[in-house]
């Protein structure tokens, strides 16, 4: 209960189904407006490139995999960018052992470039690979228009979604790290201090002009990170106050995660009735929603769901929101969840896996146990459906639009919570109502008859409950007192 609202601010009890509305209604309340931009024309002057993402063409590099795969990979470059407001105008790919050192592609497909964007009138290319600074600069140079990579357009559409305090201080400081070594300067920016004592390197009269422009902004970003660090600290602290109560209190947590737009707030809205933002785009939701719901047994559990996963997610991502991922890597369960519909969700899989590995490895923790739910399954390609069954065959497969499958995952998930679990025969006292009460919250009751002596429970419990609880035992002698 703790946990909830001080994750939402609401109480457990107080659910409104429509707050992801109103959230969706807010969000679609502003959007880019073409043509009014009065940044400079040369982009070359600009030091500070903010995103202009109106009418863009896709560029990637095909190093392996399949003609398909490739074919999917810039389907989801295409969705990222319209996720972050722009509209695509065309897409290349170059078939390359590696990307190109200088340009990122070569210099043939250069001139083809020039020609797609004169044609199209795009303003922005977006190259699906992280770029270094001087591959950047190489490019635009070549194109004469603004050139960005995956890793900036995910961090854009990062800086639009978050909103609580926690996730825009991630953001922020996820979008300084990726900056800082591509700070550029041109001209007298670029001067140095000569630096030492009078008579070396030149000596008076032939030192720099002292500190650049360049110079101060990186100064003055190292300083704001530095701050937003102390800011994640604490905020680290206060999530960790309250994951360690949730456990005082051993109400079961299971996470959410998967792939982003695989459905995860519209299975949480289906098995809680949570009313979570749920919008047909990626990375709709940043921060974390933790939800209250009860197993058919009557057992009460609490669904966290987590930030989305994405094909090579930023590294400075996964650092800045490691606070948040640490929610998956604490819980009892991890319902990984698998957009069915997608063309190859294998890989989906495999991208999750590898992110949580990191972090499970980072926190030096035991990796939970994990629980595949194929989702979408209303839309998903039978073939697809056929090899999934095949490569999972533990999977649970539901689809949150429908509610086809929800009630044998929630069956599955009790299922796994109770195997953990020792079943006990207690007998309580009338004068203790507070320990039935708790039975009956935290365990499975099997049965329950009032004797002379209190009420008689036949219950399955956490073995850490019923370590509590062992006063209560009835082992064939006790007659019940506290």
């Amino acid at each position: 209960m703790t946990d909830h609202f001080a994750a939402t601010g609401r109480p457990l009890d107080d659910l409104d189904p429509s707050i992801g509305e109103l959230q969706l209604e807010e969000r679609s309340s502003l959007r880019r407006v073409g043509g009014l931009s009065t940044e400079l024309q040369d982009v070359h002057d600009a030091e500070y490139r903010q995103l202009r993402l109106e009418r863009v063409v896709l560029v990637g590099v095909w190093t392996e995999g399949s003609a398909a795969q490739a074919d999917a990979a810039m389907a989801e470059l295409a969705q990222l960018a319209e996720t972050a407001g722009s509209e695509v105008c065309d897409a290349l790919i170059q078939r390359r052992d590696k990307p190109d050192a200088s340009t990122y592609i070569g210099s043939g497909k250069v001139n083809v470039l020039k020609d797609v964007i004169a044609a199209t009138g795009a303003d922005t290319v977006i190259c699906d690979g992280e770029l270094t600074g001087g591959q950047l600069l190489a490019l635009e140079k070549a194109v004469n228009v603004k050139v960005i990579d995956r890793t900036a357009l995910i961090l854009d559409i990062f800086a639009q979604h978050a909103t609580s305090r926690e996730g825009k201080a991630q953001v922020s400081l996820a979008q300084m790290e990726y900056m800082m070594p591509r700070l550029r300067g041109w001209g007298e920016s670029l001067s140095r201090q000569a630096g030492g004592r009078a008579g070396s390197n030149g000596g008076v009269g032939l030192r720099g002009p002292g500190e650049t422009k360049i110079e101060t902004d990186r100064r003055r970003i190292r300083e704001r990170m530095a701050r937003l660090r102390r800011e994640i600290k604490g905020m680290k602290q206060a999530r960790d106050t309250k994951r360690h109560r949730r456990r005082a209190t051993p109400v079961p947590s299971i996470a959410i995660a998967g792939y982003t737009n695989a459905g995860k707030s519209s299975l949480l809205n289906r098995i809680t009735g949570a009313g979570v933002l749920v919008q047909d785009a990626l990375f709709a939701t940043l921060d974390p929603t933790t939800r209250r719901a009860d197993l058919p047994d009557g057992r009460t559990v609490v669904f966290t769901d987590t930030v989305g996963f994405v094909r090579h997610l930023p590294t400075q991502l996964v650092e800045a929101f490691r606070s948040t991922l640490e929610e998956v890597v604490d819980s009892e369960l991890l319902l990984h969840v698998v957009d069915g519909s997608d063309a190859f969700p294998l890989r989906q899989i495999e991208s999750v896996r590898r992110v949580i590995n990191e972090v499970v490895e980072d926190q030096n923790a035991e990796r939970p146990r994990e629980l595949v739910v194929i989702n979408k399954i209303d839309v998903a390609d039978p073939l697809v459906l056929a090899e999934l069954h095949h490569a999972v065959p533990d999977g649970v497969f539901v689809s949150a639009a429908t509610g086809e499958g929800i009630d044998e995952l929630l069956t599955t998930i009790m299922e796994i919570i109770a195997s953990g679990d020792t079943e006990v025969t207690l007998q309580v006292p009338y004068s203790r109502g507070d320990i039935v009460s708790r039975v009956h919250a935290e365990g499975a009751v099997l049965e329950e008859t009032h004797t002379q002596d209190g009420t008689r429970i036949r219950v399955r419990l956490p073995k850490s409950v019923a370590g509590e609880l062992n006063d209560f035992v009835d082992d064939g002698t006790h007659d019940g007192a506290a």
